[in-house]
């Protein structure tokens, strides 16, 4: 497996904790997953670790945005023939490991029955079903239990989003949010530390506020 495919396998997680974010607002889960592994190929081709940031900082920005591009094109996400029959066979790949390993496989694993890329795979897996299973079968009837998702991984994405949109601030706009929302300092406090009045350190938030604001909900 190349570097970039085990790039795309590990951090594979991250498109299923940042599409639960959407699930339930219009579109189906499968396209938001879908659209998330555009983002997350995207983030594994662009990431430059020498910026300072770690790779789940840079992508989530990305696979959201790519999730959010659905709403604004009205919700559709275009299958070619060769994603749909790979996507055949992604899913009989799956069942067979599923029955030799007792465990549902990886998507390393699928794309190595299959040989092809994790990229191929998780795009044609993510075309028809989430590929690593949200849900499980029940040890007594077989029914199928819904997984609860963990509310610790929908905080952790909104920070990283959150940190991505703040390093993106110049210094005093940044500064000014860290004073204010993270030590709670009051605007009288963070103009004296800024050599602001008290008013432009109000007006200033105000217009940081509704950038971020802009940023992070697209």
């Amino acid at each position: 497996m190349s570097e970039r495919d085990k790039a795309i396998e590990d951090n594979i997680g991250l498109v299923h904790t940042c599409a639960r974010r959407f699930h339930g607002k219009g579109i189906e889960y499968d396209d938001l997953f879908q659209a998330g592994c555009m983002g997350l190929v995207k983030a594994v081709d662009g990431f430059d670790p020498e910026r300072g940031f770690c790779f789940s900082t840079y992508a989530v920005p990305l696979i959201i945005g790519e999730m959010r591009r659905l709403f604004r094109d009205g919700g559709s996400v275009r299958v070619s023939r060769s994603i749909r029959e790979l996507s055949l066979k992604a899913a009989r790949a799956r069942e067979e490991l599923t029955a030799i390993l007792n465990r549902e496989p990886t998507v390393g694993e699928i794309a190595g029955k299959l040989e092809r890329s994790v990229e191929d795979v998780s795009q044609a897996l993510g075309a028809t079903l989430p590929t690593l299973s949200l849900t499980r079968e029940g040890e007594d009837d077989g029914e199928q239990i819904d997984l609860p998702a963990e509310p610790i991984e929908e905080r952790i994405t909104d920070r990283l989003a959150l940190q991505q949109v703040l390093a993106e601030l110049e210094g005093r706009d940044r500064a000014l949010i860290v004073l204010r929302y993270i030590r709670s300092q009051t605007q009288q406090k963070t103009a004296e530390q800024l050599g602001m009045t008290q008013v432009q350190v109000s007006r200033r938030e105000r217009a940081i506020l509704s950038q971020m604001r802009r940023k992070l909900t697209g």
